[in-house]
């Protein structure tokens, strides 16, 4: 089977275990469920799910453990797309080319949207413990653990909050902060996707830390990239509106590297993630092989 048709089917089993366990859009709460149910089904990569159920079969699983946390994983993400999106922070109208879930739904049922699916999200990898059984248990215990920490105030909310901060202030993150700001708020999420995956397969201390180190190199790679396509983009290919970081006066770390170096570093830290899988995996191992190629294909994305 070759990459493309790899990425399909793990595409197709993620989405699949994400629809069955979002909610049925019915009851007095009606309009909040639709609004969450609009933004997770509004398209997507599914990247987040799809690398924690690789990282887990390359470290030997091969249950149904992991389907919780692919879900949850998702939810978080999408939650954080819908408040990223509202006027109080990003402010922007169109996602995967569609309105954002404020623009349809309004801003409070956006809010409530984006807290629906984050409580979701912990509801939904909790139930992992309904089918773990012997040492599964613990590590659904250690899973849940990273999925909330990196979610938080010392993964992505707090990433959040400089970005945030610096933007109402008007002032310019030093390039310091800017790699704080990815490491957390984009990077974060990646690792947990890697981190507990290889925690649910079984991994050890250091086979799970490598793994999370690799999650942190391929997430500022993903926003170096966010950071080039949003000046060289297209906004018809993105699916959403493109320049947005020149016209609210926004520094990146394209801003200090320039595009050249800030390619050669998105490539230095694809190839160093990549490295690292390959040590975790060695040959042979398809997840793991999948994996590689995925963090290649990503880095090089055009939308």
């Amino acid at each position: 089977m070759n990459f493309k048709e790899e990425l399909k089917e793990y595409t197709s089993y993620a989405e699949a275990v994400l629809k069955s366990y979002m909610p049925e859009c019915t009851g007095y709460q009606k309009t909040v469920l639709d609004a969450m149910n609009y933004s997770v089904n509004a398209g997507g990569k599914r990247l987040r799910p799809i690398m924690l159920c690789a990282a887990y079969k390359m470290f030997g699983g091969g249950g149904t453990i992991v389907e919780p946390f692919m879900a949850a994983i998702e939810m978080i993400h999408s939650y954080s797309l819908i408040h990223d999106d509202m006027p109080e922070l990003d402010n922007d109208s169109l996602r995967r080319g569609m309105p954002t879930t404020h623009v349809r739904y309004g801003a409070d049922q956006a809010l409530l949207a984006g807290d629906g699916l984050l409580n979701l999200a912990y509801e939904t990898a909790l139930k992992s413990f309904d089918i773990a059984r012997g040492a599964d248990r613990e590590r659904c215990i250690a899973a849940v653990r990273v999925l909330a920490n990196n979610a938080g105030i010392y993964g992505m909310v707090g990433g959040q909050c400089l970005d945030v901060e610096a933007d109402k202030k008007r002032r310019d993150l030093t390039e310091e902060e800017i790699l704080f700001v990815y490491e957390n708020k984009t990077a974060a999420l990646i690792e947990a996707a890697l981190k507990t995956g290889a925690i649910l397969g079984g991994a050890d201390d250091r086979q799970t830390a490598t793994m999370e180190k690799a999650g942190s190199a391929l997430g500022i790679a993903f926003q170096l990239q966010d950071d080039i396509l949003d000046v060289y983009g297209s906004e018809k290919e993105l699916g959403k509106p493109i320049g947005s970081d020149e016209r609210n006066g926004k520094k990146t770390y394209l801003s200090y590297l320039g595009i050249e170096k800030a390619e050669k570093e998105q490539e230095r830290l694809s190839l160093e993630a990549s490295a690292m899988i390959e040590e975790m995996s060695g040959e042979g191992n398809e997840a793991g092989a999948f994996l590689k190629e995925l963090f290649e294909v990503l880095v090089k994305r055009k939308r």
